[in-house]
């Protein structure tokens, strides 16, 4: 019998638009957003009120933003995450909010408007998955209710060279499915904490890049795009078919190999 995740009844049928916290605007998050914006567009062109997207990042783009991620020469020395939400804005018509700083993944530090129904990370370090997945955890129970400020799925990108992945979890412990005889439903899907062991990973701080050259030889030039792609239509899935039977993939760009994580 296939196994599947339906997708929790509040993202289907909400009152107000979907909360989304993005953590990083680089390579792969400037990626990221844009997808969320054409996601954002078809589905209130389908009935549903949409997303409403937070994006977090302390950076400034420098030149060897240029070309990988989605900036120009017009955007040097601005804050990547306000100067992609602005343009975004202005393109689609939204009204999406810039946060110049980093995700506050201290409870105390962190504001009601903090918590949003689905996180998406696209950084660069281990420490910050750690951080975000302690964060998670301690704010899941927050409420007796479901509404805008219930967590209830993270998905993180992350990638090397020409390789990457994608996984989708569930925040709450347990997602309500509905019964049903033609599938095996999954309440609950491992978040990457729970698939890679990252406590025990030792990671060398590289340090950022001079220039495009030079970030060429950390990652590939379209292994961001490729993954958002492939990332974003498990969102995709989720809203407009209700259920997904992945969770997640690997993907390598040598081999033009993607697997599949299923739930």
């Amino acid at each position: 019998m296939k196994r599947v995740h339906f997708t929790d009844n509040y993202l289907m049928n909400p009152q107000h638009p979907i909360t989304v916290n993005l953590i990083g605007a680089g390579g792969t998050g400037s990626q990221v957003l844009t997808c969320l914006a054409r996601l954002d567009v078809t589905l209130r062109a389908l009935g549903h009120p949409g997303l409403f997207v937070t994006l977090y990042d302390p950076d400034e783009v420098t030149e060897a933003n240029i070309g990988r991620q989605l900036f120009s020469y017009s955007d040097f020395g601005l804050n990547k995450a306000v100067c992609l939400i602005s343009r975004i804005n202005n393109f689609f018509g939204n009204d999406w909010r810039a946060v110049p700083h980093l995700f506050p993944a201290i409870v105390k530090e962190a504001k009601t408007d903090s918590m949003t129904n689905i996180t998406i990370t696209c950084t660069d370090n281990v420490k910050s998955r750690l951080d975000m997945w302690k964060f998670l955890k301690s704010v899941r129970d927050v409420g007796s209710h479901t509404d805008y400020r219930t967590p209830l799925y993270w998905m993180d990108f992350g990638n090397a060279h020409t390789t990457g992945q994608v996984v989708l979890g569930t925040v709450q412990r347990k997602i309500p499915q509905p019964k049903s005889k033609q599938y095996k439903t999954v309440d609950s899907l491992k978040v990457i904490t729970e698939y890679v062991k990252y406590s025990a990973v030792k990671v060398e701080e590289s340090g950022p890049s001079c220039s495009l050259a030079e970030a060429l030889q950390k990652q590939d030039l379209f292994i961001n795009s490729t993954l958002s792609q492939l990332g974003c239509n498990i969102l995709w899935k989720m809203f407009r078919q209700g259920m997904i039977d992945n969770q997640g993939l690997y993907m390598n760009l040598d081999t033009m190999n993607v697997n599949p994580i299923p739930v």
